[in-house]
């Protein structure tokens, strides 16, 4: 069987620098692609686009990921902004949504990673929490803390009991969507995965960041869920 593809979305930056070039750049953490290819699927990056292509996007794909970035704009789930909220991406936050809906909706396997995991929390009329001190370490340094997942669920299925984790976010869910479950939480009470209630195929959002580590499980049964 060919390896499966696996869309992963992508930061879209006004200036970005490597060697003799400073240009806008769509970019990507390197440990996105790198996870997928040690899991046996194959990578694409999927750079902001327009929303009416989203559909056609995810029927070329085995399995989405929502990566990483910045803060959901608040107006996307019904709320003010705050001092602490970050600037908005509204280029991301369309076509993300746009992707995330589609993939409910043609049942492609989907992992959204932190910001990736919120928006799947709001695409199904969820909200936010604005800001939580304790999650993250300094500007650009990922803090680690432990996770339990509940049991029953996909998330300790795949990790089997609490997991030390690499995190770095200010924002959580707050309000849970519709057809989704908890299905993780840190210590001090942060929901910290969900997942499609009642098993409903693959559907996990994660809020740590799996591509900052070394653990591949939750990458390894997304390409699964692909492969089947």
């Amino acid at each position: 069987m060919p390896k499966p593809l696996v869309g992963i979305t992508t930061y879209l930056e006004d200036e970005a620098r490597w060697g003799v070039w400073t240009l806008p750049a769509a970019l990507l953490p390197a440990g996105y692609p790198r996870m997928v290819r040690e899991a046996g699927g194959v990578a694409v990056m999927l750079p902001p686009d327009e929303e009416a292509v989203a559909e056609e996007v995810v029927a070329r794909l085995d399995a989405l990921v929502v990566a990483g970035g910045p803060d959901v704009e608040p107006a996307r789930y019904g709320a003010e902004r705050l001092p602490r909220t970050g600037p908005p991406a509204p280029a991301r936050d369309a076509w993300e949504l746009a992707l995330i809906r589609a993939a409910l909706h043609r049942g492609v396997p989907l992992l959204g990673v932190c910001r990736g995991m919120q928006l799947l929390n709001v695409a199904r009329g969820g909200t936010l929490l604005q800001h939580r001190d304790g999650h993250a370490g300094p500007p650009g340094v990922f803090a680690h803390h432990r996770v339990a997942p509940l049991t029953g669920t996909l998330t300790h299925r795949l990790l089997g009991g609490p997991v030390t984790v690499p995190t770095y976010h200010h924002q959580c869910v707050a309000v849970l969507g519709a057809g989704l479950q908890v299905s993780a939480r840190a210590q001090d009470g942060t929901v910290e995965a969900v997942e499609a209630a009642g098993g409903d195929g693959f559907v996990l959002g994660v809020q740590w960041h799996p591509e900052a580590g070394d653990d591949t499980r939750v990458m390894a049964g997304l390409v699964a869920a692909a492969r089947r």
